[in-house]
């Protein structure tokens, strides 16, 4: 096998590493070996028109190799594909496939592959194991964690489940196929991990954001260890978000809403997150915390050539009418994370509506 960094998500028994490395996913059939998986129960993979011309057949020939039978799903790419039809679709499938409980499911893709297959794994047949070979920088914080879901057209994530895998196989070099746009709004996951938990690596992402752009292998490796490991220790003390998991939302509650009201199309899920954290940074200024915030959280990601604006033609009131759908939305009062320097944020339970909707128009006005 190539030579890996191994990081463990520490959760009891649910426990399983995050291996990090190059060229890994030739090996994916030893990987399942390693992890015990029984040659005579067929494995599916699940990936979407994109991914599969680059890199299916290389997981299915390895598989192959390895003993296993395939059987392979093709999606169309996209936050559409995350939909109660598609999972039907999938689970006919597998049915016809003959997958039993000592299947599996591998998700090769990025975020919307991962919670899509994640959630087939997690239903089908109340639970069957499922792997994650992430190929996008954005689901270095989507693989790691568990919650699979797919979209409601009134609410992004919100049918859904905590499944964990029983490993995540992370190849960088998958990420050289990547657009500048994708490698972008993924690297927006990389900076919220920074902002909630850990300063030196903001420093650090400041000082390394041209290398990340130009997909720097070393640079990709380190930061996605750096955002895997973050994630890993939030999840490991809340594995269900009951509370300190929250933080990972950071920009999510006003992200979601401008995914939910552009129909997840218009903007990428990194995109919409990037204006979400400057809206947290400016509720922050509201609360009483220093601007040095928002002016470091809004050059950050703008070094990162992300958007730090509103769309002019988006409705301020559908994206708060968005919001109130949100899980985060209680009683005219509006849960946010909020930043109260760089690397530490809040759970605020108490965030008036009256200043989302101040701040939705401010975000309006910042281009």
């Amino acid at each position: 096998m190539s030579q890996t960094v191994e990081l463990k998500v520490d959760l009891g028994e649910r426990s399983y590493p995050i291996y990090i490395g190059e060229n890994l996913i030739g090996d994916t059939g030893a990987y399942l070996n390693k992890h015990g998986f029984k040659t005579g129960s067929p494995i599916l993979i699940v990936t979407d028109e994109t991914i599969a011309p680059y890199y299916l057949d290389t997981v299915v020939n390895s598989l192959r190799s390895a003993g296993y039978t395939v059987v392979t799903h093709i999606v169309p790419a996209g936050e559409q594909t995350k939909s109660l039809s598609m999972l039907e679709a999938i689970v006919t499938t597998a049915l016809t496939g003959n997958l039993d409980r000592n299947s599996a499911v591998i998700a090769l893709g990025g975020g919307v592959i991962g919670d899509l297959a994640g959630f087939v794994a997690a239903t089908y047949m109340r639970g069957i194991r499922f792997i994650q070979i992430p190929t996008t920088i954005l689901a270095h914080d989507s693989s790691v964690g568990g919650k699979v879901a797919v979209n409601h057209k009134l609410a992004k994530n919100i049918i859904g489940a905590f499944h964990q895998p029983d490993y995540v196989l992370y190849d960088v070099t998958t990420l050289r196929t990547l657009s500048p746009r994708e490698v972008r709004s993924g690297l927006a996951e990389m900076v919220k991990h920074g902002l909630i938990w850990d300063e030196a690596f903001v420093d650090w992402l400041e000082e390394s954001a041209s290398k990340l752009l130009n997909l720097d292998l070393d640079a990709l490796k380190y930061g996605i260890h750096q955002g895997c490991r973050i994630k890993s220790v939030v999840v490991a003390e809340d594995e269900r978000e009951n509370d300190l998991r929250a933080i990972l939302n950071l920009g999510h509650t006003i992200g979601h809403a401008l995914e939910a009201v552009a129909g997840y199309g218009e903007l990428l899920h990194g995109e919409a997150i990037a204006i979400g954290m400057v809206g947290a940074s400016l509720l922050a200024q509201k609360l009483g915390y220093s601007s040095d915030i928002y002016t470091r959280t809004k050059a950050l990601l703008q070094k990162f050539e992300l958007p730090v604006s509103l769309p002019k033609h988006y409705d301020v009131d559908a994206i708060m009418e968005a919001m109130s759908h949100d899980k985060k939305f209680k009683e005219g009062k509006m849960v946010f994370v909020i930043p109260t320097a760089i690397g530490k944020v809040e759970i605020n339970r108490n965030v008036p509506a009256e200043w989302v909707r101040e701040t939705v128009e401010q975000l309006k006005g910042e281009a």
